[in-house]
């Protein structure tokens, strides 16, 4: 019997890292199709309702939305996928990870580390444990240190015409991607901040701020309420704003316990 050819997603936020995973792969295992090259966790969540890949490697550190949650957000995006995490962490992670039978690389990742996981993976019947998934999900939400030693942005510069304005983040509603700049809402009206949506995902509180769409990411506190419509996607309404939101499906995962 022919082997089968399996597809893969990479989410990995730096690219030289990401890169040296994608030899290493080919390498290793070279009937893997490679689907999807990930730089954050949103364009993962939205690449796995996509394309559905057999296996992905999540880098656990990516701004936004970090692997654990691209891994939450996949039972429903793509429940099939087997997912591997890569990590830095050591100590903190891998009893989690043996207790939950779940696969994962450390940084620096040793070729021969990887052509053990490539086996295992190729053994398994090809569907993912999404009861084992959850509760490793769950020991490492509490065992992980906190992804970012800096402190969340608390305020930021962003210009109306020719003002510019100093705004306070607790303030903005949401976020929303304008070309290479992103225009931030308050109550109050728009301003331009002269900055990519993706680099502000590693600068905002991720318990306040939570992307909804490739290019939107939403003040948790302005929220009024979430309606999921027929076809999985979510609105969300806003306390200050007459204007509602669309919340893509692959992210609507990120909001049930709401």
């Amino acid at each position: 019997m022919a082997e089968r050819n399996w597809t893969a997603l990479i989410a990995e936020d730096e690219a030289l890292l990401r890169s040296a995973l994608v030899d290493l792969l080919r390498a290793a295992w070279p009937q893997l199709d490679i689907v999807a090259e990930c730089a954050d966790g949103a364009s993962a969540v939205e690449a796995l309702a996509e394309h559905q890949p057999d296996v992905a490697f999540l880098d656990i550190r990516m701004p936004g939305l970090s692997g654990l949650e691209v891994a939450a957000a996949s039972a429903q995006a793509s429940p099939r996928t087997q997912i591997v995490f890569v990590t830095a962490y050591d100590q903190y992670a891998i009893d989690a990870f043996e207790r939950g039978a779940i696969d994962y690389l450390l940084k620096p990742i040793a070729a021969e580390r990887l052509a053990a996981t490539v086996q295992r993976l190729q053994q398994r019947t090809g569907k993912a444990d999404a009861e084992a998934l959850a509760g490793m999900l769950e020991r490492l939400s509490i065992t992980l240190p906190r992804m970012s030693s800096t402190p969340p942005l608390t305020w930021l510069t962003a210009s109306t015409g020719r003002e510019t304005r100093l705004i306070l983040v607790d303030d903005v509603a949401y976020f929303h991607a304008d070309n290479k700049y992103t225009t931030v809402v308050t109550a109050d009206g728009e301003a331009l901040l002269r900055k990519p949506i993706r680099d502000l995902l590693a600068v905002l509180d991720p318990s306040t701020f939570k992307q909804i769409h490739r290019s939107t990411i939403v003040n948790l506190k302005a929220i009024a309420g979430i309606v999921r419509d027929d076809s999985g996607k979510g609105t969300v309404r806003l306390k200050s704003r007459p204007e509602t939101l669309t919340v893509s499906q692959p992210f609507m995962t990120l909001f049930r316990h709401m």
